[in-house]
């Protein structure tokens, strides 16, 4: 289906004029013709005077207003006409019809319909009353979809949680209303399709051979460390898929990254676990540096001679005292060395 933009519409305020003028010429052609009748007269001017004040209110229905960024796809006995857009006020066929199949779809999302209650009297009582309000024109602007969250397994089959935002809209008209049933729906489902293909790729943090690009090589890639380019990757993949609905994605950003419940105890473990031995090879790798300098230093100065034995023995307690997780309690001794 392709769009057509209907243009030379916006004479609205003009036909409205018209329509009123016409319409009290016709209620004064009634009066003016039952005088007449009344006079003995010919009752022709009260005819056609009742006749239009019965089908003069016919031009209204084809008047539209449109606010910025909107737009309205009309019909004609089935028939697709054109696309009104831009804001203006317009008059068009008073039998074309508005179409818009996801106008009373309610999605997680900015610019859907809502729901008004109000007030209403029944039998002298008053009871609550829930009124939809369903609006036919299509909006062109920028919208926000924040998708449910979402448990996926990564690549190395952990359940993680994950929900995305994207922001979208309408480019072509035609194709969104005609060529998906309910374009709405339809974006939320390639949303979910798109966040599965490309989750199942990447690891929730950095893992050893793993290849989240496809070129047959491991990469440091993960859904924690990579999130912009993770998040590029789904755009593209819900572009590709909602171009044929005539949708624009404008951008697509992760708003929520965790493991899942049944695993996030073990894995926060695993991290912390992790975290342990990182700190305690630093802390190694420091004590063992400054043991080495502390027997250079002496071996320069010669102010103690150390045997083989002793120095193992000064290693040990060095290390124990570098490396220990609390404060060391010194023993001294007043004796000989040996």
């Amino acid at each position: 289906m392709k769009e057509v933009i209907l243009s030379g519409k916006k004479n609205g305020l003009a036909v409205l004029l018209c329509t009123v003028v016409l319409y009290l010429l016709g209620i004064a052609a009634c009066i003016v013709g039952g005088i007449w009748l009344e006079q003995g007269r010919s009752a022709a001017l009260l005819i056609i005077g009742s006749v239009y004040v019965c089908v003069g209110w016919l031009p209204l229905p084809g008047l539209k207003v449109l606010q910025p960024q909107e737009a309205l796809v009309l019909t004609l006995f089935g028939k697709y006409v054109g696309t009104l857009k831009g804001e203006g006020f317009y008059f068009v066929n008073p039998f074309c019809v508005g179409v818009n199949p996801a106008a009373k779809t309610k999605l997680n999302q900015s610019g859907d319909v809502k729901s008004v209650t109000h007030m209403l009297a029944t039998d002298g009582t008053k009871d609550l009353s829930s009124v939809e309000l369903v609006n036919k024109k299509l909006s062109l602007k920028m919208m926000t979809l924040n998708n449910n969250r979402q448990k996926i397994n990564d690549c190395l089959g952990n359940p993680v949680e994950i929900g995305i935002a994207v922001i979208w809209r309408i480019v072509d008209t035609a194709k969104a209303v005609f060529d998906v049933d309910n374009y709405k729906e339809y974006l939320s489902l390639q949303c979910d399709t798109a966040l599965r293909n490309i989750v199942r790729l990447y690891p929730y943090d950095v893992s050893p051979n793993v290849d989240t690009t496809g070129d047959g090589q491991a990469d440091d890639g993960s859904l924690r460390g990579s999130s912009e380019v993770v998040a590029a990757r789904i755009r593209d993949e819900i572009q590709q898929r909602v171009a044929q609905a005539g949708i624009e994605i404008v951008d697509a950003r992760i708003t929520n990254l965790a493991y899942a419940t049944e695993i996030a105890a073990v894995m926060l473990q695993r991290q912390q676990a992790s975290a342990i031995v990182d700190a305690r090879k630093m802390i190694v790798d420091g004590a063992v540096g400054m043991v080495e300098m502390a027997l250079e230093r002496l071996n320069e100065n010669q102010s103690v001679v150390l045997d083989e034995e002793r120095k193992a023995a000064m290693v040990s307690n060095l290390l124990v005292v570098l490396c220990g997780n609390h404060d060391a309690h010194p023993v001294v001794n007043t004796g000989s060395l040996y």
